[in-house]
């Protein structure tokens, strides 16, 4: 199931690292994937319930490749 929040949200929605780069919906490798990519650091952050979840803890690093 793809990520589906509010385009509002999405504008004001941003990565917690340093950069705070906007997130896209989806991962790299599956743009269907319930996660919020960072369009800058590559950290994937799961989409629980409808609802981001933006802790660094809780983020995916980006593979290596």
């Amino acid at each position: 199931m793809a990520v589906q929040l509010d385009a509002q949200l999405m504008e004001i929605l941003a990565c917690p690292c340093p950069e705070h780069a906007p997130l896209r919906a989806g991962t790299a490798t599956d743009p269907q994937a319930d996660y919020l990519t960072c369009t800058s650091c590559g950290r994937s952050f799961p989409v629980r319930e409808g609802i981001p979840v933006l802790l660094l803890d809780e983020a995916v690093e980006p593979t290596a490749g």
